[in-house]
């Protein structure tokens, strides 16, 4: 959806896909799609748009003092914590609505506090699956991105609206795109 309505991010990803396969002599490698940086960069700002989940939830096994506060959040308390709204607070990241790759560079990663791209979760009860989710999306990015070319059409949504039915984060009514081969 995201490379369908920027086309300039979508040819910049795959220039950046032939390069590298270019550069290991036309031969597509774990190694590879595992070291395009700005495929990583897609990738996770499309993630911080459309999490798996719409939030968290956390139990804590003892009772916990809130830094910097006099807040105690009780032990066996749910606490919910809000992916979505936290990945679109611009406070870190500035027009959330906009797709930008460029939030997800090393330097810029540098300078957002921790704990405000939760995609997967963190700590101890991380999603088990990230490692080889992640793997499956970049593989199938660069082998979708080389060969074809995508594009918005008259029945793409301008904004994405969330199927209020489904548990994980999903469009509502699917999504239509134009698909091109190369």
């Amino acid at each position: 959806y995201e490379l369908a309505k920027n086309p300039d991010i979508q040819e910049r990803l795959r220039q950046e896909i032939n390069q590298a396969i270019d550069e290991n002599e036309g031969q597509v490698t774990y190694d590879v799609a595992m070291s395009i940086q700005y495929l990583d960069n897609v990738i996770n700002e499309t993630l911080r748009k459309y999490p798996p989940v719409e939030s968290l939830n956390r139990v804590p096994s003892v009772d916990y003092l809130i830094p910097g506060t006099k807040h105690v959040i009780p032990k066996r308390t749910l606490v919910q914590i809000p992916v979505h709204a936290l990945q679109r607070d611009p406070e870190h990241y500035p027009d959330p609505e906009r797709f930008d790759p460029d939030r997800f560079t090393v330097e810029q990663c540098k300078n957002r506090p921790a704990y405000t791209f939760l995609p997967f979760g963190e700590g101890p009860r991380m999603c088990i699956g990230m490692r080889f989710g992640m793997m499956q999306i970049k593989v199938g990015l660069v082998t979708l991105v080389r060969a074809f070319r995508f594009f918005p059409t008259v029945k793409t949504p301008e904004r994405v609206v969330f199927d209020p039915k489904s548990f994980i984060l999903s469009p509502a009514g699917g999504n239509y795109l134009r698909v091109e081969k190369l």
